[in-house]
């Protein structure tokens, strides 16, 4: 008969461990329960097999034209649609192994079909679900498999999977709509930019020698659009021999820089610290970040303990996959807070992170019992609130834009026309 090892709570919360012997693992999960504890991970002893066995079953090789290179990890769109699958598989009876092999079928070469042959021989080998998809992080987060695990001790995963699937998408929708309000701003401020580049580039060089044959003095205005001409092409017009390397050149990797510049400082737990700060007290942006978040957390949050996960460990996921480390620092002092059986809205209000109206209600969750409900319409209210303050904030660059490119434009026709006017109100 198999072992199987546990991990279980008892009736204090006390957290045990323990080997016992079942046919399966939903009758070793029944026969912990009968002995007064709460299973939180079962999981199948397995001996280990010698390279030249011939029982048991063999792993597939990869041949030459199976290879894949994989860079970075699971797109979102991939593992929604892989997950919402998985829920349909599991609604309609199939088992486990059956529907892992459906679904790796379908896809395409990459990481989650390579993903998703290492999660079936796991599980053929009698791994759970959640601990064979704990092995691959680029594909399954902790959050991913904390809910599956406790989907399966619960007995509940194809309810599980339908509110992964539910979570992702939201999470996803709300990440569409903040990139689609950005693109008509940034297409129109990278067109102007081009623009302005190329008329630094290759209308200014032209009267920069009509200037010299006319050997007049240049109003300021004039010098100082040279100057700038000068720095940005000058070697390419041969204005500024000296310079090695045109301003264009540094102007092109500047965000390069920046990117991996700001990459460095978050290496660090200060660098993140401070970033996340100031994004935050940045006017107006500020404002959209914290929405985000709050209806980031909150949404992780009542997911995982809407799904069975324990209080604890629902925290401490969400504190590290919260993307902010401010929001973070404040949900671990929420943790030892509910550690030691106190409130879970007094730290949040001491930290002052969130509006009152968010730790009113998540107050009134806890008093009715109803937290995960509560922190699901706060994250509902937020993702609205995000979308006003993207709509307003795409209305409030459109003017600035104007005003912007419209000043830059006006500055460079002026600056040049004006020694123009001089000349000919002097050869008048």
């Amino acid at each position: 008969m198999p072992a199987f090892q546990y991990e279980a709570l008892d009736e204090s919360g006390k957290p045990q461990k323990g080997t016992i012997n079942a046919q399966n693992s939903e009758e070793a999960i029944a026969r912990i329960r009968s002995q007064g504890y709460f299973p939180t991970a079962v999981r199948e002893q397995k001996a280990k097999k010698s390279r030249g066995s011939t029982g048991g079953t063999t792993k597939k090789k990869k041949g030459a034209g199976d290879i894949s290179i994989n860079i970075g990890g699971v797109s979102n769109k991939q593992l929604t649609l892989f997950t919402r699958q998985l829920s349909t598989l599991q609604d309609a009876g199939l088992p486990i192994l059956r529907s892992i092999s459906i679904l790796e079928q379908q896809e395409k070469s990459g990481l989650l079909k390579d993903t998703l042959q290492g999660v079936h021989e796991d599980v053929s080998g009698g791994a759970t679900l959640s601990d064979a998809m704990a092995k691959h992080p680029k594909a399954f987060d902790r959050l991913y498999t904390k809910m599956i695990a406790a989907g399966e001790v619960g007995g509940v995963l194809d309810l599980i999977l339908q509110r992964l699937a539910d979570f992702l998408e939201k999470a996803a929708r709300l990440r569409r709509r903040i990139i689609s309000a950005m693109i008509y701003p940034s297409v129109v401020l990278s067109v102007a930019a081009i623009i302005v580049l190329g008329i630094m580039i290759f209308i200014v060089p032209s009267f920069i020698e009509i200037f010299d044959d006319f050997d007049t003095t240049l109003p300021t205005m004039t010098l100082v659009l040279i100057d700038a001409s000068s720095w940005i092409a000058g070697p390419l017009f041969g204005i500024r021999p000296d310079m090695l390397i045109p301003g264009i050149v540094w102007i092109l990797l500047s965000p390069i820089f920046i990117f991996f510049g700001l990459k460095l400082i978050r290496k660090s737990q200060g660098g993140r610290y401070v970033t996340d700060w100031i994004l935050l007290t940045t006017p107006i942006v500020g404002g959209l970040v914290s929405k985000a978040t709050i209806a980031k957390f909150t949404r992780t949050l009542g997911t995982l303990i809407n799904a069975g996960v324990p209080i604890l460990d629902a925290i401490t996921i969400t504190s590290e996959t919260t993307g902010n480390v401010i929001y973070a620092k404040a949900l671990a002092n929420v943790h030892d807070s509910v550690r030691q059986g106190e409130s879970f809205a007094d730290p949040l209000r001491q930290a002052k992170v969130c509006d009152a109206l968010v730790v009113n209600m998540i107050d009134v969750g806890e008093e009715t019992g109803d937290l995960d409900k509560m922190l699901s319409k706060i994250a509902d209210n937020y993702d609205e609130e995000v979308d006003v303050a993207v709509a307003s904030l795409v209305s409030l660059l459109e003017p600035v834009m104007v005003v912007l490119l419209g000043g830059i434009v006006g500055f460079i026709v002026i600056a040049l026309f004006l020694p123009l006017v001089e000349l000919m109100q002097s050869v008048m």
